[in-house]
């Protein structure tokens, strides 16, 4: 079986039952329902790893077997309540990158840029992020030092519990980040929040920049060295890349001249610095169902799957099946079926130089029975396939599910080759702490592997000139990172999410783009939470 980062202290820790909890946002404070006593299952210090488990597990889960942790609603699809499903629908679907053809109004509206509050999916990334938060207060709320004492928990265990505790915090600054990127102003709470029925408070977007800052920075000393946590857990390597992230983003939430890219190319630096981090040797182990040991040095945080232990209709047994349709084998991909959904838009295949020709081995697309052009949204042959993401290994064969339904690909959120492209950005943004040089080093450091060079290969190489013109780092960004949930947060920081100066078919709903107003920058707070809690404002435009 593939190695879990939770088979440690305690034993497999999804089988702890952690209980549900309401995925209202009015109740975004209350302590979650255990099966158990909250206090005796606090009491033994084997259970906390078991719980953290619950917390790192809900970005990839949609909960227990048979019992959603968000309510899916009649006739509705679990698998798309999962973390990673509804994140990345919401980073790539609505882009450049990628189009679904199953005909559901929720998804067509994120295909066609023109969603409203009453979206489905856009409340199921919502709930989801909100729900981890709730999970993550609840778990830093009972592992105080005063909680511990109180306890009776020493030693070792006490110092496993603040470690665990540092992890929870982190997880929560992620989620939080999502919110911050995604939606803006939204409802705000901490563990300091002693568990009520009172509504959320809704903060601001520059508050909870501060706040996700103050965190990271705050754990950052808490968290185990860069790179030297068990594979899947968080350690000072992932709270550096995410504060890079946000400082690279910091012009979008706190307003423009507001600019922190001396402090991204800081974290940047840390992460380069740490020479265990290494590029993957070539961009498809990245991908691939063993991931977690051919591209290990190069992914900073994961987001683990396994075809047995971890099962999921989300995640990247979502991304690898609905990437299959038309001629495509499914056996090709590790996977028993195709579901014929996503496909790219063009504006992804002609970012390289010859669509599929190998040159760069990061165009990977299936163009037999594929048009370039896509005139029916609801037809997945109308776009070439993407063939990235597989439920195969380095050599060959299948994942672990016999059945071939669920995938062991672990999802690189943070990795070495967004640094780099970071690093570079920051740099040509009037950062100080990084050169004009080094980043034209690291871009053609990601080009020389794309393009198979060896020892002194310049293929595909870039100069200062080309690296400098105005639209290369955003097309770099698409040939590197396509399909890894990050494409709508750069448009956006770009400047092309919105608007007409970059279209892509279907854009504002037509086949050849059109212009979309300004404030779809942010998704709406779902109507439903507005009900819920009437002391929320919703954002402009909606």
């Amino acid at each position: 079986m593939k190695s879990h980062p939770f088979l440690r202290r305690g034993g497999l820790a999804l089988a702890l039952t952690v209980g549900l909890l309401t995925a209202c946002n009015k109740d975004l404070d209350r302590t979650p329902f255990y099966d158990l006593n909250t206090d005796s299952v606090y009491r033994d210090p084997s259970n906390y790893i078991k719980v953290l488990a619950k917390c790192y597990a809900g970005f990839n889960l949609s909960g227990n077997s048979g019992s959603p942790d968000v309510f899916a609603g009649q006739g509705k699809d679990e698998g798309e309540t999962s973390y990673m499903r509804a994140y990345w629908y919401l980073q790539d679907l609505v882009t450049d990158e990628a189009a679904v053809a199953w005909n559901s109004g929720p998804l067509q509206e994120l295909n066609t840029t023109n969603w409203t509050s009453s979206n489905d999916l856009i409340n199921n990334s919502y709930t989801r992020i909100f729900y981890e938060v709730a999970l993550c207060n609840e778990f830093i709320r009972e592992t105080t030092d005063d909680k511990l004492s109180s306890r009776g928990i020493t030693g070792t265990n006490a110092d496993d519990a603040r470690l665990d505790r540092a992890e929870a915090r982190f997880l929560r600054a992620l989620a939080y980040y999502h919110a911050l990127d995604l939606y803006g102003n939204v409802p705000f709470v901490t563990e300091a929040d002693a568990p009520s029925k009172a509504l959320p408070k809704q903060t601001t977007r520059a508050a909870l920049f501060g706040y996700i800052e103050s965190e990271l920075k705050a754990i950052e000393p808490l968290l185990k060295p860069a790179h030297t946590s068990p594979y899947g857990r968080a350690d000072q390597g992932a709270a550096w890349a995410l504060l890079a992230k946000l400082y690279l983003n910091a012009e979008v939430y706190l307003g423009t001249g507001q600019g922190r890219y001396t402090d991204c190319l800081t974290y940047c630096n840390k992460i380069l610095a740490t020479p265990s981090y290494a590029l993957a040797p070539e961009y498809r182990l990245l991908f691939l169902a063993d991931n977690n040991k051919t591209a290990a040095s190069e992914i900073i945080f994961p987001i683990t799957s396994d075809g047995v232990a971890s099962q999921v209709y989300g995640g990247t047994t979502y991304l690898v099946h609905a990437a299959v349709g038309g001629s495509m084998l499914a056996s090709g991909f590790g996977v028993n079926s195709g579901w014929a959904g996503n496909r790219a838009r063009k504006n992804l295949p002609l970012l390289f130089p010859t669509p599929a020709s190998g040159f760069d081995t990061r165009a990977m697309f299936f163009t037999n029975g594929q048009n370039l052009e896509i005139n029916d949204l609801t037809l997945f042959t109308d776009g070439y396939g993407v063939t990235k993401w597989r439920n195969r290994t380095s050599t060959g064969g299948n994942g672990n599910d016999p059945q071939l339904i669920f995938v062991d690909t672990d999802f690189p959120l943070f990795r070495l080759g967004d640094v780099y492209l970071m690093y570079a950005e920051a740099v040509l943004r009037g950062g100080t702490g990084g050169t004009e040089t080094k980043a034209q080093d690291y871009v053609n450091l990601l080009r020389d592997r794309a393009y198979n060079n060896s020892a002194g290969g310049t293929d595909g190489h870039v100069s200062l000139a080309e690296l400098k013109a105005a639209d290369f780092i955003l097309e770099e960004r698409g040939r590197e990172l396509y399909w890894e949930a990050a494409r709508r947060t750069d448009l956006v920081r770009f400047g092309k999410f919105t608007g007409s100066t970059y279209l892509w078919p279907w854009k504002g709903g037509v086949k050849a783009g059109q212009n979309v107003p300004t404030y779809r920058n942010l998704y709406p707070l779902p109507s439903t939470d507005l009900v819920a809690n009437p002391t929320l404002k919703q954002n402009p435009g909606y």
